[in-house]
């Protein structure tokens, strides 16, 4: 069976959806549904990380119970995904009784095996962070509330699993990705590894899924939210867990690389699972060259956009604009330009041309097409090359590549009615309709492929082309679907110039 098993990190459920959710969560939806569309079977799963110091404060805070707090919050990011048309087929909560009861299990499972120890710890601690730093990481970084602490608790023998762990990135090029994330990781290694602290005394920290061994302790949040990925399809009873494990695809932000690529493995190899095919952390959004923060105030919201310029236009500008692996600048300037250059000058512009000059000189009708000559021949097989070249980039998760091959078709078509000029040869020489004819019938076909392969992208815009063309989402990328004589309608102007104010 080919699968695909794609997860977004669970986001910190204080926190309000941005642009740097968005993009994770429309990326992971793009490749879910591109995935599909050329026959894998797919599992796409994002939600909520509840648990922990700050979620227990933001509820005291407000004087209301942390399970109405994070309900509250939860209800925010559920409807901002169903907005932004993501189609995921798990939410999962780890407040929910199915997630906390597996990590009960896997908590018990590695200290019934001696993995995890009782053992007291003085050090700094960081409260933003939730766990304990170093002094050099508390000198050189940006940590907020960061208090002496000296406690006893449980921790995981992760140091065990350093050299292992180290031989398996070399061993598997694609596991961190990309390059130079995994450089960050083998550098991190080669300092040796501490053990991870993974308890937190209840008599400062209450709100969180209770040690099944000492019912004084919750669990560290971190070593909580990982097991989603996992407790989400059914670890440790249900077959399905075989069916979708492991997952191809873990799509995180740089700055929880540690906590996934090291962390997270290690769990897994103490527990005796097999690990994830890819960790790919993608960059920051920038705005006035600083990573976008709610402490610092300078958050996009992605609804805002949405509902300003359309959901396709914002999950195009996300997709286009960002380097996997490298930092994005977001600007409302450059959400304009790439808008008006892609959507509303070349899209938008060759959806127009063809269906209304369908309209206007062949009563709404797909032409029979006439002979194809050597111009035709060439753009039929550009076509091809270019269905292949998607198929590449996006198996390379080069999606801003992928995105420039689609639209270097797109281009060509237009370039191709500019030269061919069929309303100039119907209006001059009625005679030579039979070459407009073709003209269009070829331009038709390819405005079709191309809205197929944009689909995963843009899902709203692309199926009303589609339906306009009398076609359904089909995936099928051959050239010659569209039949003569089907209904072609012109859609409306999907994508309008903007001017910029």
């Amino acid at each position: 069976m080919t699968k695909k098993y794609i997860t977004t990190p669970i986001y910190y459920v204080n926190d309000e959806p941005h642009i740097g959710h968005a993009y994770t969560t429309i990326l992971a939806d793009v490749m879910n549904r591109y995935y599909k569309s050329i026959g894998y079977n797919t599992f796409f799963l994002t939600g909520t990380d509840e648990h922990g110091l700050k979620v227990q404060q933001a509820a005291q805070k407000k004087n209301v119970d942390p399970q109405n707090h994070v309900d509250k919050h939860v209800a925010a990011f559920k409807n901002i995904w169903k907005k932004l048309n993501i189609n995921y087929d798990y939410f999962i909560r780890t407040t929910d009784k199915s997630h906390q009861d597996k990590v009960k299990y896997a908590l018990q499972t590695l200290y019934d095996k001696g993995e995890i120890y009782l053992d007291e710890y003085e050090g700094l601690y960081s409260i933003s962070e939730e766990r304990f730093i170093t002094q050099k990481e508390a000198d050189e970084g940006d940590f907020r509330e960061i208090k002496k602490i000296k406690e006893k608790n449980y921790f995981f023998k992760m140091s065990k699993y350093q050299d292992r762990l180290i031989k398996h990135i070399k061993d598997n090029p694609n596991f961190i990705q990309p390059k130079s994330r995994k450089n960050e990781i083998l550098g991190f290694l080669e300092k040796p590894l501490n053990d991870l602290c993974i308890s937190r005394p209840k008599d400062r920290l209450e709100w969180g899924i209770e040690i099944p061994f000492n019912d004084k302790y919750v669990t560290y949040v971190w070593f909580d939210a990982l097991l989603n990925y996992i407790s989400s399809i059914g670890w440790g009873k249900d077959k399905i867990f075989d069916k979708w494990w492991p997952a191809n695809y873990h799509l995180i932000g740089k700055d929880i690389l540690t906590t996934h690529a090291v962390y997270w493995p290690t769990m897994l190899m103490a527990l005796d699972i097999s690990l994830p095919k890819t960790i790919l952390a993608h960059g920051w959004w920038i705005l006035e060259d600083k990573k976008m923060s709610k402490s610092i105030g300078n958050v996009v919201k992605p609804l805002d956009l949405a509902e300003e310029f359309s959901v396709d236009s914002l999950r195009y500008y996300l997709m286009r604009n960002m380097v996997l692996g490298q930092d994005a600048s977001f600007s409302r300037l450059s959400f304009i330009k790439r808008y008006n250059a892609d959507l509303a000058n070349d899209y938008g512009n060759v959806i127009n041309r063809i269906t209304i000059l369908i309209k206007k000189n062949f009563d709404g009708l797909c032409p029979e097409p006439g002979q194809y000559n050597k111009i035709e021949f060439n753009l039929i097989k550009l076509c091809d090359q270019i269905v292949h070249e998607v198929e590449e980039n996006m198996n390379q998760l080069k999606i801003h590549d992928a995105l420039e091959s689609i639209f270097t078709l797109i281009r060509e078509i237009n370039k191709y009615l500019e030269n061919k000029q069929p309303w100039k040869t119907i209006k001059e020489d009625k005679s030579q309709k039979s070459d407009a004819a073709t003209c269009l019938y070829v331009s038709v076909e390819l405005l079709r492929i191309s809205s197929e392969l944009l689909f995963p992208f843009m899902p709203e815009k692309t199926e009303i082309t589609l339906n306009a063309l009398s076609q359904k989402v089909s995936h099928n990328l051959k050239f010659g679907l569209i039949k003569p004589q089907l209904p072609i309608k012109h859609p409306g102007a999907l994508f309008p110039r903007i001017e910029n104010d």
